[in-house]
């Protein structure tokens, strides 16, 4: 019986890292996608204050920077892929443009 040699197969190829520009691009989409959720938010009623538990004025003053928080860390952890879609239209059109 002869020893049989594992199968290897070669690595796939690895992207280049993103560029500082590309970097400050994403980060630009990944923002505004926070912003948009943080709209959407706001209108579906998150952070609306009702009833005798509410918070009153107060809670009222600052439900915003609560839904800020909560669309911002939705975006980075993927939101609804609109940050995606602005980064590589972004991309596209510099390419495009033939600026960087």
């Amino acid at each position: 019986m002869t020893p049989t040699q594992p199968i290897t197969q070669p690595a796939p190829p690895q992207p280049a890292p993103p560029t500082q520009h590309e970097a400050e691009m994403r980060e630009a989409a990944v923002k505004l996608e926070a912003n948009f959720l943080a709209e959407m938010l706001k209108h579906a009623g998150l952070g609306d204050t009702e009833g005798a538990f509410s918070g009153g004025v107060g809670e009222e003053q600052f439900s915003s920077f609560l839904r800020q928080e909560q669309s911002q860390l939705m975006a980075e952890a993927g939101g609804i892929g609109l940050a995606e879609t602005i980064f590589e239209a972004m991309k596209a059109r510099e390419a495009k443009n033939g600026s960087n």
